[in-house]
């Protein structure tokens, strides 16, 4: 074999690999499971495969699922837990078990093909978090001398990052990560993806930057359907969207540290299809078009990639298969998904790019691109189970701060003596009360939002002003 062959022949068999270990040509999905009314494992496959999902990331390495893709066409990431970075990191003999019970043991029936070590890592800065910060690299690593010395060559080994591992992201160019974790945490992360050829992977959700400042970012920029043309003055690139601007401010934090041809994949993006009232623009509607147009984007023939990285392929998982009723946080914390808890469809998608934006049916309008400007309260949820509401109530009002003045005997809100009306005071109290410390209104699915003032008489219910 002559010296050229030979290196056309390496070239070929480090594409094939390449080829074999990315998801493919279509778009896939996160699959979360922090829900107590979803459809089984099974159920939720046959949905995976029945929207023709290039690819599913699990946050876990659940058996029951890995089972049932076994034999599919669907290729897997499986995800090491946050709490089992460190012991992998410090002991190759666990290292090694991890990957024998959640690789071995399904591989290759079922498509492995990234494993992630934790998730958003690099987003928790209390003292424990910083602690697994200084184990990621290392526990990376291991996993990935685990793989090799099964001979197993086409799984990729990465960690989703969020957004907030950048310092500077506006414009693209002036992009740079930020100075705790610059030199200690991301050149020894670069260094390890440019070895092993892995991906940068990202949680990249244009919908929070523009929820955020909506009068300023333009809606249709954000979706995809701008006629807008921005200009970056630093690199004379020209965006037409804000999801690319986002990704090549990772592009150039790369470049400012040495590594300029590390490939990028989505381990998380989408939009909420509803929200809170104060969550501007989480609709349908607003989902549906983004979620499409994403799709339409990253299954482009040729491929576009972004003004960075022009005509490169990107991997992409939507977030998420389902609406998940046990997420805690904001309301649109719970409405990411494609399809409803029971398994049908919240709006119509087709994951392969192929069908027409015109075949698809019309979109419920949305009412709250613009942002809610009036009051809200938080009352009890309808048809509640009342034990659950009464721990609520009680939970809320031993807060202090005077949550729960009111409800004494003798005090104006006292009557009418029920679990209803105490807790759905108690709520508006304890929101109003906390919010600026993170309170929400939800309390585990017991509490809603309302702009209906619930007020009675003489008892008037604290509010919030949004």
């Amino acid at each position: 074999m002559t010296r050229k062959m030979h290196g056309d022949a390496l070239l070929f068999f480090s594409l094939l690999v390449l080829s074999d270990a990315m998801p493919s040509g279509k778009v896939g999905v996160n699959y979360g499971l922090l829900g107590n009314n979803l459809p089984s494992a099974g159920q939720s496959i046959e949905s995976l495969r029945a929207m023709k999902a290039g690819s599913v990331k699990l946050y876990d390495a659940n058996p029951e699922i890995l089972r049932l893709l076994a034999g599919t066409d669907i290729r897997v990431s499986i995800m090491v837990p946050n709490y089992e970075i460190i012991s992998i990191a410090t002991n190759q003999t666990s290292a090694n078990k991890w990957v024998e019970d959640n690789v071995l043991a399904y591989h290759p029936e079922t498509m492995i093909r990234t494993i992630l070590v934790g998730n958003e890592v690099l987003s928790y800065c209390s003292d424990e978090g910083k602690r697994i910060w200084n184990h990621l690299v290392l526990a990376m690593r291991r996993i990935k001398i685990s793989l090799r010395a099964q001979d197993i060559r086409n799984i990729k080994v990465g960690t989703p990052l969020a957004m907030d591992v950048l310092q500077t992201a506006f414009p693209p160019s002036t992009g740079i990560f930020r100075s705790d974790i610059s030199t200690t945490v991301m050149v020894p992360l670069l260094k390890f993806l440019n070895s092993t050829k892995s991906f940068f992977f990202i949680d990249v959700y244009p919908y929070f930057p523009w929820s955020a400042n909506p009068i300023n970012i333009n809606l249709d920029f954000a979706l995809f359907q701008s006629n807008i043309k921005y200009t970056d003055p630093g690199s004379g690139l020209v965006y037409t969207n804000l999801l690319d601007q986002m990704l090549d401010s990772l592009v150039f934090a790369m470049a400012k540290l040495g590594f300029h041809s590390i490939r990028l994949s989505i381990a998380e993006t989408g939009w909420p299809n509803a929200g809170d009232i104060g969550e501007t623009g989480a609709s349908i509607y607003n989902a549906a078009t983004y979620n499409r147009n994403l799709v339409t984007k990253m299954t482009g023939r040729p491929q576009i990639g972004t003004p960075a990285r022009p005509g490169l392929f990107i991997p992409a998982f939507i977030f998420s298969l389902y609406d998940e009723n046990q997420k805690t946080g904001p309301g649109t914390e719970r409405h990411w998904g494609l399809l409803h808890p029971n398994g049908t469809s919240i709006y119509q998608i087709d994951l392969t790019g192929k069908r027409a934006s015109s075949d698809y049916e019309p979109l419920p309008a949305t009412q709250n691109d613009m942002p809610y400007e009036g009051k809200s309260w938080c009352v009890a949820a309808p048809d509640v189970n009342l034990t659950e509401l009464e721990r609520a109530l009680n939970f809320a009002c031993s807060k202090g701060n005077g949550t729960c003045e009111a409800l004494t005997p003798g005090k104006e809100c006292y009557e009418p003596l029920s679990v209803i009306w105490h807790a759905s005071f108690a709520f508006s109290s304890y929101w109003a009360k906390f919010r600026s410390q993170g309170a929400n209104c939800y309390f585990n699915g017991l509490a809603v939002q309302t702009t209906r003032n619930p007020s009675r008489g003489l008892c008037q219910f604290p509010s919030v002003t949004i």
